[in-house]
């Protein structure tokens, strides 16, 4: 099973939070309380964004954090990284690569491949798509526009 770990859900909804309230700074205690998450885990996740540039903070009375950008231009992907590390699904599309079957891989090429359509898809969601509200089981997310899932399967 592929799965991002807690600190990254819990940066993609503070930043969904603070995309949502760009009018204002905000501080971590404010942002625990609103987002229902313990302080200490706030301020890690903060810490991470912040060093990855997606927040900027200012300290004093009057501080707190806000994006760095516009939330159309901030994609899923940063965050994930800023948080997880480099996008990599396997070890040998990592960039500690150390897999003993490397040299003899017949398969290392399509992860590759894989790995960056992954990529690609994430980067293509920004972080002004996690505000749109789902209706009715539409998603406000289309990578492919003219094409349609139906029963699992891409048709169009």
């Amino acid at each position: 099973m592929l799965r991002m770990g807690k600190l990254t859900d819990y940066g993609i909804v503070l930043m969904s939070y603070l995309a949502s309230k760009t009018y204002q700074q905000h501080s971590a205690h404010n942002l625990s309380d609103a987002v229902q998450m313990p302080l200490p885990t706030v301020r890690k996740v903060l810490k991470s964004l912040s060093q990855a540039g997606l927040l900027k903070s200012e300290r004093g009375a009057q501080g707190g954090y806000n994006l760095t950008r516009n939330p159309k231009s901030i994609s899923i992907a940063e965050i994930i990284t800023a948080i997880e590390g480099p996008i990599a699904l396997t070890e040998c599309v990592s960039d500690e690569n150390h897999c003993e079957q490397e040299s003899h891989c017949s398969v290392q090429t399509n992860w590759t491949r894989i790995n960056n359509a992954v990529f690609h898809a994430l980067d293509e969601v920004k972080l002004s798509d996690m505000l749109v509200p789902q209706l009715s089981g539409v998603s406000p997310i289309h990578f492919y526009p003219s094409a349609t899932l139906q029963n699992g399967e891409l048709h169009g």
